[in-house]
């Protein structure tokens, strides 16, 4: 991991492979419009946990995703839930903000279907994504951290699990396409991680 001097922001070296490799074969107008909807994504994040007083320590940059340090040890379950689904709002808002001016100009249709994908990826019930850390607020908040855990694991592992079937599946259907086995492995993980009971 590199470390940057000035703000305590923490990149992998497989973020930065990953990012080369994907604007060497896809250009870098895809990766800039991917980069900003992630920007905007953990904005949200840090507005909302700024706003509610939790300090932000740092951020790690990771080949599948990120992930925002913060003391929410003194948060209610209420507003761990409001700054974990920041994010994913941040990004739906963004999408249909800029689907009424791409009807003149199409060109914000890329930003906005960026933006829309990234919303919704991020709401699926597996942990470590915002989806999954909620539903495990939501069933603790209502029946304790037990039945939080129990459902969070339960859900994350056959959502990982289904979708990582269906990865797989189009990577055979569409003769090997490389771009979808980076999220495949990191279903995967996801699912593995579940069963054997790590978070």
């Amino acid at each position: 991991m590199s470390r940057c001097p000035d703000a305590p922001v923490r990149i992998s070296g497989g973020f930065l492979l990953l990012s080369a490799w994907f604007a060497l074969e896809s250009g870098f107008r895809p990766l800039a419009l991917i980069l900003s909807a992630a920007i905007l994504h953990e904005l949200g994040h840090f507005i909302v946990l700024r706003l509610c007083g939790t300090p932000v320590r740092g951020i790690r940059i990771g080949a599948l995703g990120a992930v925002m340090e913060a003391d929410r040890s003194r948060l209610s379950y209420g507003t761990e839930l409001l700054a974990l689904l920041a994010g994913p709002l941040t990004n739906l808002l963004c999408a249909a903000a800029l689907t009424v001016p791409a009807r003149t100009l199409p060109g914000l249709y890329a930003a906005a279907g960026t933006h829309l994908v990234l919303g919704i990826f991020n709401l699926l019930p597996i942990r470590p994504l915002d989806g999954g850390q909620a539903l495990e607020l939501l069933v603790a908040w209502r029946f304790g951290p037990a039945a939080g855990e129990q459902t969070a694991r339960l859900a994350g592992c056959v959502c990982a699990a289904l979708l990582f079937g269906g990865l797989v599946w189009l990577m055979h259907e569409s003769k090997g396409n490389l771009w979808l086995a980076p999220p495949a492995a990191g279903l995967l993980a996801a699912c593995l991680r579940e069963l054997w009971g790590k978070t």
